[in-house]
């Protein structure tokens, strides 16, 4: 299971916001999205919800593993949501999901996929610890427990991730990932507040990002009609909006950018100018 080592190794283990299993897939799917190699306009968040309408995805033991098949040669990429409180997920079992494995699958990468979820299939079946991992508190603990999980397929595992099992396991305690400090990305929270015939209200606590979308121009238009804005480097995902009286709307969103990138001016089209 090479690519879920690959999550726990690069920081791709996270706390989900909320036990909503749409704005959950939302969130894992957009933090795929911001991988710079993707080609751009991947849309990972359509993809995995397309094939939530017809596919069950959940393993049960707690576990789902969604997936968006893409048709270009690329690595196969996991990203690790923890639900603490778990997720009503319709799984057969009826055990809410504590733990989301979303996946990436180029058209390379298929038959690698096939086989990383069967073996994760056996290993949930033999494993010892679901009661423990399902009880975890913090991430500290679900990585450990994801730890001994990949281990019980030790005789599928090769020796070089055998090392590095070891190292991450000698490693010292890691303090529980905030969103921000995930596979180099930063995530920030957006409340878009539209009014008619008014200039948006953009609540952030992130400085920069607030001077992006106060001049960025069809910004609501945007976010309506796609779901995403691009601004300064910056990609805004709508998770959610609100209706309010008076024609109000409210937006909840994300906004995901690359800590490494520089933050570019925009033109009035949202995109970035060097």
């Amino acid at each position: 299971m090479d690519s879920l080592l690959d999550a726990l190794q690069e920081g791709r283990l996270i706390e989900l916001p909320d036990n909503d299993k749409v704005d959950a897939l939302q969130f894992l799917a957009h933090i795929i999205e911001a991988i710079p190699s993707l080609p751009a306009g991947t849309d990972v968040a359509g993809l995995i919800l397309a094939r939530d309408q017809t596919t069950q995805t959940a393993l049960g033991k707690g576990w789902a593993c969604p997936d968006a098949r893409v048709p270009f040669d690329e690595d196969l990429i996991c990203v690790v949501g923890w639900s603490p409180q778990g997720i009503d997920y319709g799984a057969a079992d009826g055990i809410p999901v504590s733990i989301i494995a979303m996946y990436l699958v180029p058209e390379n990468q298929r038959n690698h996929y096939l086989r990383e979820v069967s073996l994760l299939a056996k290993a949930l079946a033999v494993y010892p610890g679901m009661d423990g991992l399902r009880a975890a508190k913090e991430l500290n603990q679900v990585r450990d427990h994801l730890l001994d999980l990949i281990s019980s397929t030790k005789e599928t595992v090769g020796p070089d991730s055998r090392a590095r099992m070891i190292r991450l396991q000698a490693r010292p305690t890691l303090e529980a990932l905030p969103a921000g400090d995930l596979s180099n990305l930063i995530i920030e929270p957006v409340t878009l507040i539209a009014t008619p015939g008014a200039k948006p209200i953009i609540l952030t606590q992130h400085a920069g990002l607030a001077q992006h979308l106060d001049t960025a121009a069809a910004l609501i238009e945007k976010i309506e009609s796609e779901g995403v804005f691009q601004i300064g480097g910056w990609r805004i995902a709508k998770r959610s909006k609100t209706a309010y009286q008076n024609g109000r709307f409210a937006y909840d969103c994300l906004a995901i950018r690359r800590a490494d990138q520089r933050e570019g001016a925009a033109g009035p089209a949202g995109h970035r100018i060097p």
